[in-house]
């Protein structure tokens, strides 16, 4: 056995008063064995004021004069008086601190002070973050175990309010786990633990139980008694309430008795008094090397560049993003606007299947036994068509008076001059042209855009809606010669998104609005460049029309008027009106 073996720390009294039950005179000198404080598990207690802190640092001034290295974890900042006679590096997060440091710091701590002999005060109170202090408290536990694995060199690591990081109820976080592995493994390697806490009945009970040495200062509340009463007895429960400051049960591995002692005060600064009436004076304290500063300096100015590069990455995803969900919104206008390109197109159509865009061309208004798809008709059919087109235009040069009269009663149903519906700007000069039977700028027309025969009467069948019958409404000669105005009408409001149906709601509701209320109130976000890109689908399309000043207003029933060419009857008028709006004005209702 060496010297160092040996080797005590003079820290305390005995103390006159009961419950003590060493043989020891009052006064005597208590001292404890510093490989079995080093390597030990020990635990100090003691309501606000009794001395618990006091007594740790009582504990911490002796191992230092002696040259032990410790690492304090210090929760409440009260410790950097030990700088008043000793030299330690005061880590945290305050300006006060010698250096501020972050979990990225841990390893380096641990190194300074198993391998650099560095005593660290590892200042936690200053961290805004309970998240961070703990994440710290973390790392710097795993390295100091992990080194100790083979350096094997006593030092003891304090832990001021260890009820906070191993509470007797509620899980423990990464800290609380890893400070338990040390109170049961770090022993062997030569890693020791303190806890100090004021509430030992928040104190996980396995952690006090496998104590080597423990003090037990003044507490007053029940539930903490009750612990004293469970681990030493009722006699030391009774007489703890009135114990003096800096007095305490001391229970040791190493003697068999419970004594009763008087811990000396500590030397050095007490930052942890209650403030007084007095100014306070910060003493002068001790500076470390500037080398080991400088070393953690470099580990924060690393830190630094690191996160103004992520800072940089984050900026260009969030450019990114933005750009992703402009070109999402542009998309959805442009399916809006394709949407609508499809019903114009099957609305010119008889609402056929558009060829143009992978259809087969059926007339989806006849029957399905009536229906033929383009490609169904055999190979004289473009002949007929032609022949067709040319008997046409034979029999419009002949000006045959009897072929006129026998055909009167289908030429009250010809398709007027013009497209069959207004176009407010959507077609092209050369598609107005074409929907006027000029057949573009050099005015040729053909045949094969002209009305559907006389004899064929099936529209008026499919034409129905309910007991409604456009027919009954008397519209102007020829409006009903391509498509029924109100089927038509719905048609295209079919063709319009959700969003759509339920801004022209509420157009409807409020007759003059803005793009923006009008697409919150159909359930949509408050995005002002989707919202207008839907608002300009359904002002194309004539639901709608400028007002003035960013409004728009609800349009619908002079539109029904312009295509009737204004020869309904006011109740005729509401009527027509009231069945185009069914397809969308119900859906809203659903939809709320």
């Amino acid at each position: 056995m060496t010297d160092s073996d040996t080797e005590t720390i003079s820290v305390a009294e005995i103390s006159d008063g009961p419950g003590g039950e060493g043989t020891e005179e009052p006064g005597t000198t208590v001292d404890l064995p510093v490989v079995d404080i080093l390597t030990g598990r020990g635990f100090v207690t003691g309501k606000s004021g009794s001395g618990k802190s006091n007594t740790a640092s009582v504990i911490i001034e002796n191992l230092l004069s002696a040259n032990f290295p410790v690492l304090i974890v210090d929760t409440d900042g009260e410790y950097y008086g030990l700088k008043q006679e000793f030299e330690l590096l005061h880590a945290g997060a305050d300006d006060e601190c010698d250096i501020q440091v972050s979990p990225e710091h841990a390893e380096r701590l641990a190194t300074l002070a198993l391998e650099q002999n560095v005593p660290i005060i590892l200042d936690v109170s200053g961290y805004l973050d309970d998240a961070a202090s703990d994440e710290l408290v973390t790392e710097v536990a795993k390295h100091l175990f992990a080194k100790e694995k083979k350096l094997k060199k006593p030092f003891l690591m304090l832990i001021e309010e260890c009820h906070e990081y191993i509470p007797e109820k509620g899980g423990m976080d990464e800290a609380g786990k890893m400070l338990i592995k040390i109170g049961k493994r770090g022993r062997k390697h030569g890693l020791g633990v303190v806890g100090i806490s004021q509430r030992p009945a928040d104190v996980k009970k396995d952690f006090i139980t496998q104590c080597d040495w423990l003090v037990w200062h003044r507490l007053t509340w029940r539930n903490d008694t009750k612990v004293v009463g469970r681990i030493l007895g009722s006699e030391y429960a009774d007489a703890i309430e009135d114990m003096g400051n800096g007095e305490g049960f001391l229970v040791t591995d190493w003697s068999e008795s419970i004594r009763r002692v008087q811990f000396h005060k500590k030397e050095t600064f007490d930052a942890g008094a209650t403030p007084g009436l007095d100014d306070f004076e910060r003493p002068d304290l001790k500076s470390v090397d500037g080398d080991l500063v400088s070393d953690l300096k470099e580990i924060s100015d690393e830190k630094a560049r690191q996160e103004s590069r992520i800072a940089d990455l984050r900026q260009e995803i969030d450019k990114k993003d933005a750009r992703i969900r402009q070109l999402e919104r542009e998309l959805e206008e442009a399916r809006d606007l394709s949407r609508m390109a499809d019903q114009f197109a099957q609305a010119m159509f008889q609402k056929a299947e558009a060829p143009y865009r992978g259809g087969d061309g059926r007339n989806l208004n006849r029957p399905a036994d009536k229906q033929a798809a383009l490609g169904e008709y055999n190979g004289s059919a473009d002949g007929d068509v032609g022949d067709a087109a040319a008997d046409a235009a034979a029999d419009a040069d002949s000006g045959d008076d009897g072929a006129a009269d026998a055909d009167a009663p289908s030429r009250q149903l010809e398709a007027p001059s013009g497209p069959p519906w207004p176009t407010h700007g959507l077609l092209s000069e050369r598609d107005e042209a074409a929907a006027d039977g000029t057949g573009g700028p050099s005015g040729a027309g053909t045949a094969s855009e002209a009305a559907p025969p006389a004899d064929d009467e099936s529209w008026l069948a499919d034409a129905e809606m309910g007991d409604f019958q456009p027919a009954e409404l008397h519209p102007a000669p020829g409006a009903e010669s391509r498509r029924d105005v109100v089927d038509r009408m719905t048609a295209i409001i079919d063709a319009l998104g959700d969003a759509h149906h339920g801004m022209l709601a509420h157009y409807r509701e409020r007759g003059v609005s803005d793009p923006l209320a009008a697409h919150v109130a159909a359930g949509e976000t408050g995005d002002q460049h989707l919202a207008y890109g839907r608002n300009r689908s359904l002002r194309r399309a004539g639901f709608i029309r400028h007002a003035g000043r960013g409004k728009y207003e609800y349009a619908l029933p002079d539109l029904v008027s312009d295509e009737y060419a204004d020869l309904l009857g006011d109740d005729e008028l509401r009527e027509t009106v009231a069945a185009i709006e069914a397809s969308f004005v119900e859906e809203a209702a659903d939809g709320e």
